[in-house]
């Protein structure tokens, strides 16, 4: 499929700061393509939408890979963006949190083969593609990469510190292919997928407020744009100071 606008690849676009990124890019005429291991949701209010929908399963090592050709087919030869977005953090019974104690090894593969595996299968599959269009990857972490958090679960957190380490050894060796790598660190941003408490941690934010899906999706545009042209490797916090 031949298109002259810029191309991103999103993974994790069905809600939250995946979706406000789709309508970010698509209001700014970008071709937005999104994987996900559900079919595209009809209700999803973004033009060229359902055509350009891959079902990938992320969990799976060997169906992210076949489905690099897939994707392969619909980029005519140039990918501008990778935004790795997709991310799953497993409770316990009732919603509770799960330590390093009581999180089964399954669990742990489960959650690294989507949250940090995948995002370097993809960004590899597709260094081809990014190459020729001296493209952009942005690996979304967290907050939680860097602290214990009283929601995130130890598999979720740490694989989310794997991926910021990620981001600067990719950014090393994508950076002679002309592809910069960055990383965003969100904080408490509001979705509808909010843990009960967190509006306790509210009151403990410099800035005293949710972020917005919104906040986080321009500063993922920001990265993929020609404004930020220098600037490969590094983790951008957005989280309203939470981190300092």
């Amino acid at each position: 499929m031949s298109d002259a606008r810029k191309t991103l690849l999103l993974t994790g676009a069905s809600r939250g700061i995946g979706h406000a990124t789709v309508q970010h890019f698509n209001s700014r005429d970008w071709r937005v393509i999104t994987c996900s291991r559900h079919p595209f949701p009809q209700e999803c209010p973004w033009g060229g939408g359902a055509e350009n929908h891959i079902q990938i399963d992320l969990a799976d090592p060997k169906n992210t890979i076949e489905a690099i050709e897939e994707i392969r087919r619909r980029l005519d030869g140039k990918l501008h963006a990778l935004v790795n977005n997709a991310g799953i953090s497993p409770k316990g019974d009732g919603g509770a949190r799960l330590n390093t104690l009581d999180t089964d090894l399954r669990t742990w593969g489960h959650v690294f083969h989507v949250n940090f595996f995948a995002s370097v299968v993809l960004a590899r599959g597709l260094r081809e593609e990014l190459a020729s269009a001296k493209g952009s990857v942005v690996n979304v972490t967290s907050i939680a990469g860097s602290r214990v958090h009283p929601f995130a679960g130890a598999a979720y957190s740490t694989s989310k510190a794997a991926l910021a380490a990620l981001t600067r050894e990719m950014a090393h060796d994508f950076g002679p292919l002309g592809v910069r790598v960055n990383a965003i660190a969100p904080g408490e941003v509001e979705t509808a997928i909010l843990s009960p408490g967190t509006d306790k941690i509210v009151e403990t934010l410099p800035m005293r407020r949710l972020g917005q899906p919104e906040e986080v999706a321009a500063a993922i545009y920001f990265l993929c744009s020609e404004e930020s042209s220098y600037i490969s490797g590094t983790e951008i916090e957005v989280n309203g100071a939470q981190h300092v």
